[in-house]
């Protein structure tokens, strides 16, 4: 579920970067909701990857 929010959330940010109604704070706004989600993918794949590597 996650997984596909972070794909909304990107897709949002770049259909509205090449949109004239772009603005600054919705720009802020995406970045607060996507970094931490980017983090925690990357974070969720790499503990997958030691997992796997590991057994």
């Amino acid at each position: 579920m996650s997984v596909i929010c972070l794909i909304a959330l990107l897709s949002a940010s770049e259909i509205l970067s090449a949109s004239s109604c772009w603005h600054r704070r919705l720009s802020t706004v995406l970045n607060i909701a996507i970094v931490p989600m980017v983090l925690t993918f990357f974070l969720i794949v790499g503990y997958k990857v030691v997992e796997v590597i590991g057994s």
